[in-house]
């Protein structure tokens, strides 16, 4: 019988009633409150789940309060049909949600790929709501121009004239298998307990990805470099960006987006930047090295000036 991960510390399940959806959050509780430690809020990228971080929770050496929510169409969020899922909804479910758990005092944010560009955004909007700010390999995306516009919105018309559907699996084994082919250094204990809070089963026995089928349809909103980098502009947060050396953004984007345009709109934050390559180490970072993640994580927000290294 193939091991499966034995979480350190326990997370409970909690729902919160949010811009009219049922928003799920994992709570990891400190053993004894800590005044001077503010609310650690980690988010997940897309298709991906709040349960997610939980390696990287069990490595830490600090007991703190933290959340992990699953965005909207993914995970435990319930909420009404949609056809199609828009980035700034993140945002305003961020609002809502911090304004519910931590109304007075400004968190500490962590954010992976997706979940590390609504974080980037969110703190130059709100500034006043984060007081740390790590970003996990969100590098944004490429450059669009308007002419792109047309075809992106046709694309996504005939896409809604269709149904959409994710992959199903025999056995939460074969879900396992995936993660670990989708990332081959998931080591199996971890890979086990993941495919249990990224699928469930049916009647039949089937298991599905909790997330929404929509999702893979076509964005028709374009990236506007220039407005993104006018909300980075405003954070006042310190900032700590860690990646991976074995992430291969050319995968993703070919050569429209190499990981130096990257810097160069880092580097036209004001906000203080300390910069992180983990070794080795892919995009899931919080799976291939939770414990030096776990680290750089809790020495950053700890740090009484996180702007020094």
């Amino acid at each position: 019988m193939q091991s499966i991960y034995a979480p350190r510390r326990l997370a409970a399940s909690r729902f919160h009633q949010l811009r009219g959806w049922r928003y799920h959050a994992w709570h990891w509780s400190p053993d004894a409150p800590r005044p001077d430690a503010p609310l650690l809020v980690l988010l997940h990228g897309w298709m991906d789940v709040g349960a997610s971080f939980q390696f990287v929770v069990d490595a830490m050496r600090a007991s703190r309060a933290i959340i992990a929510p699953d965005w909207r169409g993914f995970g435990l969020t319930q909420g009404p049909a949609v056809d199609s899922y828009w980035f700034y909804d993140y945002l305003g479910d961020l609002d809502a949600l911090l304004e519910r758990l931590s109304p007075t005092a400004p968190v500490d944010l962590v954010g992976h790929s997706m979940g590390g560009n609504v974080a980037m955004m969110y703190a130059g909007v709100r500034p006043h709501r984060v007081r740390r700010l790590v970003n996990l390999e969100g590098f944004g995306m490429p450059r669009t121009d308007a002419s792109q516009a047309p075809g992106r919105l046709a694309d996504w018309l005939d896409e809604l004239a269709r149904p959409q559907a994710l992959s199903g699996y025999a056995s939460v084994d074969a879900v396992a298998s995936r993660l670990q082919k989708n990332n081959p250094m998931l080591p199996s204990d971890k890979a086990a307990w993941l495919a249990q809070q990224w699928a469930s089963p049916d009647d039949a026995g089937r298991w599905h990805l909790r997330a929404d089928a929509a999702h893979k349809r076509t964005n028709p909103v374009l990236y506007r470099v220039d407005e993104v980098l006018a909300t980075w502009r405003r954070i006042t947060a310190p900032i700590l960006w860690v990646e991976g050396d074995l992430t291969d953004v050319e995968k993703w984007w070919g050569h429209r987006y190499p990981r130096s345009e990257f810097h160069e709109r880092l580097a036209a934050v004001s906000a203080p930047v300390e910069k992180h390559l983990l070794s080795p180490c892919g995009h899931m970072l919080h799976h291939d090295q939770p414990r030096a993640l776990a680290t750089l994580i809790e020495d950053f927000v700890d740090r009484p000036d996180a702007a020094s290294p």
